[in-house]
């Protein structure tokens, strides 16, 4: 190292150590391999330079809305403190230290490292007299959480509590960019940025250059103290145009995961509150509660209160949501009272690894209040207390369920109370006779004020309990020609007690309170034998199937209620199922045989092509099914699927439920879609013939087609439609526009959507989301 240098630097040292308890290991970078001693090694000062000017350029690192307990902070906050001790390494093409000015001069490429910082700059200078430290041109600090902060100058003062930086550009990690004219510093936790600019857009620009969206004040003030920003004017420009404006605006930084205060509001529309303006306001109690206000204040019934509170706990999470209203215009509803509301809870805790239990309940003063006012469209509540374990093998569920109608359609008095409902299975860790041996119970206790049901073959007693066992065994073997042989037995074991269940045999047409139990053994063997054929253009398996069951006698069927084998949907994903009921309370019995095949083919290209299909035979015993069913005869209608996907873009599927000779067609639904980088489109049919007995009253016949194009520089286009080809109307429609980029996503959309009347509830749509700071939107039926 030239003499001169050595003499400079050393020159350096001693100033910086004297003002501010620094040391600099410098290092000449023109020579291969730089000089360093031993005693040139002390202890730095903890708050260096380098964090001092990392907080000068934070301008949003620390801004952001209120936020709710889930909202994350835009970036990580910096806790990669250099320890004590640390060594700053410095190295520079040129230094010079002047005793008269005593000022110290390092230029060329400058790069000072502290720690996990780095400053990069052409001109670094030291003024002894005054304290300040300046970098100028090209200034580019890294930060440890990954922060990268550019400017044209830096100057620090006071040991760098205070200072300001000229054309601040500041690249966060969470995508968001800053730039400020001026940026100062006062105290060590006050910084003041002027005409700043803030933005999430990196590829969304307009034809100017300038981002797709901004938000611009004359004066932001950042106190990192409180974790405030203070906005002075600001401004929010979209495509260079100003769309909103506020004299003054306070918010919490971005570090601050959950704080009170007021949220983004929302506007809606309905036919029975006319228009709603939400304003949300978010009270964070504790850093385990909070409570947000969300009141909509309505044109034409006033006030509607919106509470929710939620409380995490050491072992789990709930939530208390409440509404209510009085209503100033009672009868612009379908409803006759003044006094409305509700409330939704939920909550789900750990007992241990192994075991958990919450709740889940709507609860309304009538059956349309939560679909007039838009806080929910479902037609009827679950309502259930629950406890959950799962371990190994084993299972266990145990529920009180109780079932409230949120329509005028249904009736409360047709809807069960279950105390309890619970279920279980349980298998054994060693085989028996080469096979797993399992163990499955259930039990459930319900009662309801009408046994009546609008499904023929369906029976409801006002009271039903019922306790079933069932012990299963399953192996599988492999045969010498490759086939696969699963044998599997079950022995089943049912008590009932009902009460009022419907009987036209009986005086009144109701059965009194009586018990009854059965036992249904089954047993049978599925055989499978796959033939594989491999080519250069692809792989072929077929594999015929054959299945043999014979089951118990369902006896006295007309003596219990049915309350969970409602629904059937025979097609080829239930023909090798060995009871094809969806529930307990029916029992497929007798002697029968399916068959049937599959078929794959996956091409070397990527594509594949599946078909099955087969048919089921009942042999001997009582047939469970009627007529509808297409498993009602001694033959079972002819079952049948195939997938075809040739590429990734293109996909065709087709599934059919036919008669055994052909003559007609009871279920078939055709299903395809087509996707392109800028268009994608799918379409189905379905054709359904009607199953009184399994809760399909009428035929149903439907097309449906969903579609989404491309335009241009991010915009959209979207629609879909379902038709109902039986009464010839739109049971929904839509259609709308969207923008999406990077950093913003627009759209405006209509929906039409026919109710249990038959008439159509229509609505339209308007949302924006800016990345980072939220969205509203605008929502309005008619």
């Amino acid at each position: 190292m030239p003499r001169g240098f050595r003499k400079a630097a050393n020159s350096v040292n001693k100033l910086l150590q004297t003002v501010i308890g620094w040391e600099l290991i410098l290092q000449d970078t023109n020579r291969e391999a730089a000089e360093k001693t031993a005693e040139q090694k002390h202890k730095l000062w903890h708050r260096g330079v380098f964090t001092l000017s990392a907080a000068i350029f934070a301008v949003f690192l620390h801004a952001g809305p209120a936020a709710a307990l889930e909202e994350k902070p835009f970036i990580k906050p910096i806790t990669d403190k250099p320890a004590a001790g640390t060594a700053a390494d410095f190295s520079a093409d040129k230094l010079t230290y002047d005793p008269r000015t005593k000022l110290a001069v390092a230029t060329g490429a400058v790069v000072i490292t502290y720690g996990p910082y780095t400053l990069n700059a052409t001109l670094v200078s030291f003024n002894q007299d005054t304290g300040a430290f300046k970098a100028n041109g090209s200034v580019v600090l890294r930060e440890p959480n990954g922060n990268i902060m550019l400017a044209a100058s830096l100057e620090l003062h006071n040991k760098f509590r205070d200072g300001f930086a000229r054309h601040l550009k500041a690249l966060l990690t969470n995508d968001v960019t800053i730039t400020s004219r001026y940026a100062k510093r006062i105290d060590g936790h006050i910084t003041v940025f002027e005409d700043a600019h803030y933005t999430a857009c990196k590829g969304c620009e307009t034809k100017s250059g300038d981002p797709l969206w901004e938000l611009v004040s004359d004066q932001t003030t950042h106190d990192s103290d409180t974790k405030t920003l203070y906005h002075v004017k600001p401004r929010l420009k979209i495509g260079g145009v100003t769309v909103a404006g506020l004299p003054y605006l306070e918010h919490a930084d971005p570090s601050v995961k959950r704080r009170s205060g007021w949220l983004i509001p929302d506007i809606n529309f309905g036919r029975e509150y006319g228009v709603g303006l939400v304003a949300p306001y978010f009270w964070a109690i504790a850093p385990d509660k909070d409570l947000t206000f969300r009141p909509m204040l309505t044109s034409k019934q006033g006030p509607v209160a919106d509470v929710e509170y939620r409380q995490r706990t050491a072992t789990g999470i709930y939530k208390v949501r409440g509404f209510g209203v009085f209503e100033l215009s009672p009868k612009a509803t379908a409803e006759d009272n003044r006094w409305r509301g509700a409330i939704k809870t939920a909550g789900d805790f750990k007992l241990n690894d192994d075991w958990d239990w919450g709740w889940n309940g709507t609860f309304a003063s009538d059956r349309t209040f939560l679909s007039d006012y838009d806080y929910g469209s479902g037609q009827i509540s679950q309502n259930e207390v629950y406890l959950r374990g799962l371990w190994g093998r084993n299972y266990v569920s145990a529920q009180a369920l109780n079932f409230s109608s949120l329509t005028n359609t249904i009736s409360n008095d047709t809807l069960p109370t279950a105390l309890p409902y619970a279920s279980g299975e349980h298998y054994l860790n060693q085989q028996i006779l080469g096979g797993d041996l399992r163990f499955n119970w259930s039990v459930y206790s319900l009662m309801r004020d009408d046994p009546g049901s609008p499904f023929t073959d369906v029976n409801h007693g006002t009271s039903q309990s019922r306790a079933m066992a069932n012990i299963s065994w399953k192996s599988r073997y492999i045969g010498d020609g490759g086939q696969l042989i699963t044998p599997f037995a079950n022995m089943r074991s049912d008590l009932y007690v009902g009460n009022n269940v419907p009987d036209p045999l009986s005086v009144g047409g109701l059965r009194e309170k009586e018990s009854f139990s059965r036992v249904l053994p089954s047993a049978g063997v599925d055989v499978r034998w796959p033939f594989i054929a491999s080519h250069d253009y692809g792989q072929n398996v077929f594999s015929p199937v054959f299945q043999f069951i014979a089951a118990g006698e369902e006896k006295d069927r007309n003596r219990i209620g049915n309350e969970d084998a409602i629904t059937l949907n025979f097609d080829q994903s239930s023909l090798f199922l060995e009871d094809r009921f969806t529930g307990l309370d029916r029992y497929e019995s007798g002697v029968r045989s399916n068959v049937g095949f599959t078929y794959s083919f996956l091409g070397s290209n990527g594509g594949n092509l599946k078909v099955s299909a087969g048919e089921s035979f009942h042999i001997a015993g009582n047939n469970s099914f009627v007529d509808g069913s297409g498993l009602d005869g001694s033959s079972s209608d002819l079952v049948g699927a195939l997938n075809f996907q040739p590429w990734d873009n293109l996909s065709l599927s087709y599934q059919v439920r036919a008669e055994e000779n052909l003559s007609s067609i009871n279920r078939q639904e055709i299903m395809g879609s087509l996707t392109f980088d800028r268009f994608s489109v799918n379409a189905g049919y379905l054709d359904i013939a009607a199953e009184p007995a399994y809760g399909r009253l009428l035929d149903e016949r439907w097309a449906e087609a969903d579609v989404r194009v491309g335009l241009t520089d991010g915009w959209y286009a979207f629609g879909g439609l379902r038709y109902d080809l039986e009464n010839s109307y739109f049971l929904s429609q839509t259609a709308g526009v969207e923008f999406d980029c990077d950093c913003m996503n627009f759209k405006f959309a209509y929906s039409g959507k026919r109710d249990d009347g038959g008439s159509m509830d229509h609505r339209v749509m308007m949302s924006i989301d800016l990345a980072t700071l939220g969205g509203t939107k605008v929502s309005a039926g008619f």
